[in-house]
């Protein structure tokens, strides 16, 4: 497997000299995020996020299935990775390395383990129906902070996602097409989002949002999964350097107001893309029905 290019003396000794002077290469502070721009596709599931340079682009599906036999009232919800040439040469396609595997095990603590989407809400009929809600991760491009972008990219898709609404009469179980009936959204229980705090310095320096250079030469990294009422997911800390309990509160509680500022960029996004879906709303669809019923026949 190609290694990835490791960052040389002068640009690692630069890059911390910088930080030992309270500055980073890239002119912002320590505590700012690059721009963040999310999209969605056509269709209903699909959000594309850029921060920087890192894109990640995530792709909700669904299909009826069997649910498992010890959870009968449950539906399935599962994410899957990939980290493909396109975004770094470092990468290989169907081969697994230790940025995929510690991405897909934070995201599944932060989403599915946290109970972030509500799958009980998934089940048609009990033990014998229901929706398995497939999340596909692609990073199209990496410059670092890929945690941190495929956890907005995927929480923007699953609020933006509609499955097709299903109806039950004694046996019979009809799926309906997103053309015959109004699609349903995925219930959230709540919106938690992943902050990563490099840490250099022994932990005297923390940034938020490192790019590829400064996660090649931090001495280790805390994830913190967390919504905007401050209830924790999960904390995860890689690299060996110990960081004592003041710090860890200090990047809990930035991680905060992040997880706010990011809950209400998604959101203001969602609405935007409804408003370009049915531009005059809801209310207008509706007296336009209703002049419709009340226009008389001619002649």
């Amino acid at each position: 497997m190609p290694s990835e290019a490791l960052p040389s003396t002068n640009e690692r000794e630069f890059l911390l000299s910088a930080l030992q002077q309270n500055v980073r290469i890239d002119g912002r502070a320590f505590d700012e995020f690059r721009p963040i721009d999310l999209a969605f596709g056509d269709d209903y599931g699909q959000a594309d996020v850029r921060m920087g340079k890192t894109r990640v682009l995530v792709n909700i599906s669904a299909e009826v299935i069997t649910p498992y036999p010890d959870r009968k009232f449950d539906g399935v919800f599962t994410i899957s990775t990939e980290l493909s040439p396109i975004a770094s040469p470092a990468f290989e396609v169907g081969r697994q390395d230790q940025t995929e595997l510690l991405m897909s095990r934070i995201l599944e603590k932060t989403i599915r383990r946290s109970g972030a989407l509500d799958t009980e809400s998934l089940c048609i009929v009990s033990g014998q129906k229901c929706f398995h809600i497939r999340a596909d991760i692609h990073v199209l491009d990496h410059d670092g902070n890929l945690v941190d972008a495929s956890c907005v990219a995927l929480v923007a898709a699953l609020m933006h996602f509609r499955r097709p609404d299903v109806e039950v009469r004694g046996e019979e179980v009809t799926v309906f097409g997103l053309r015959e009936r109004e699609p349903v959204k995925l219930s959230m229980q709540h919106q938690p989002f992943c902050i990563t705090t490099s840490y250099y310095e022994g932990g005297e320096v923390m940034l938020q949002d490192a790019t590829l250079l400064e996660e090649h030469c931090r001495e280790g990294e805390i994830i913190i999964s967390i919504n905007r009422f401050g209830e924790v997911c999960q904390v995860a800390k890689y690299g060996g350097t110990p960081v004592d309990g003041l710090s860890m509160l200090t990047c809990t509680n930035a991680a905060l107001e992040k997880a706010k500022m990011l809950d209400k960029l998604v959101k203001s996004k969602l609405e935007e893309d409804e408003k370009q879906r049915f531009p005059g709303g809801l209310m207008a669809e509706l007296s336009a029905e209703n002049d419709r019923v009340q226009e008389k026949p001619v002649g």
